[in-house]
């Protein structure tokens, strides 16, 4: 005789589409417009240091919505120098940003909100998970790409020419 295994999730519940359905409409009503920009993996990754400092990113932004906190740039004087603290956090809705993105959010994506001429780079992505319901959010920390003038203009006149 085999043993029941006990969940407290049940994929097959018509409340997880409703609860998903309603978090959906919560950050499209009280969220942000962002356009987000998919990295796109290639033979640049360098091993010994962990990067690619020439990723290729899509032109075209998917445009998606989102939570997160505009706040001013913060530069403070340290011991070291000048130093800058504006990382951020994104929110989103993540069967909305997988299906807009058609894969999962993942580092090295950029994210530029509409409203500001700032561009974000995400360094991490979690899941915020509700243990009865599933996963419904994506919470991505991002740093702020700072002397990066040239992105900003590629990106402006690529989408200047569509």
């Amino acid at each position: 005789m085999r043993p029941e295994i006990l969940s407290l999730f049940d994929p097959t519940n018509q409340d997880v589409n409703l609860l998903n359905s309603i978090d959906s409409e919560n950050i499209r009503l009280s969220g942000s417009k962002l356009q987000y920009y998919a990295y796109e993996a290639d033979s640049n990754y360098d091993d010994v240091f962990q990067e690619n400092r020439l990723k290729s990113i899509n032109p075209s932004p998917k445009i998606v919505w989102g939570h997160y906190d505009p706040r001013p740039i913060e530069e403070n004087l340290t011991d070291f120098g000048i130093e800058l603290t504006n990382d951020q956090t994104f929110t989103f809705n993540k069967n909305d940003i997988e299906s807009a993105l058609r894969r999962p959010a993942k580092p090295g994506d950029l994210i530029r909100p509409a409203f500001q001429n700032l561009i974000y780079e995400i360094y991490e992505v979690q899941e915020d998970r509700f243990e009865v319901y599933g996963v419904y959010h994506l919470v991505c920390s991002a740093r702020l790409l700072r002397d990066r003038d040239d992105l900003i203009q590629e990106l402006d006149t690529v989408a200047d020419e569509k």
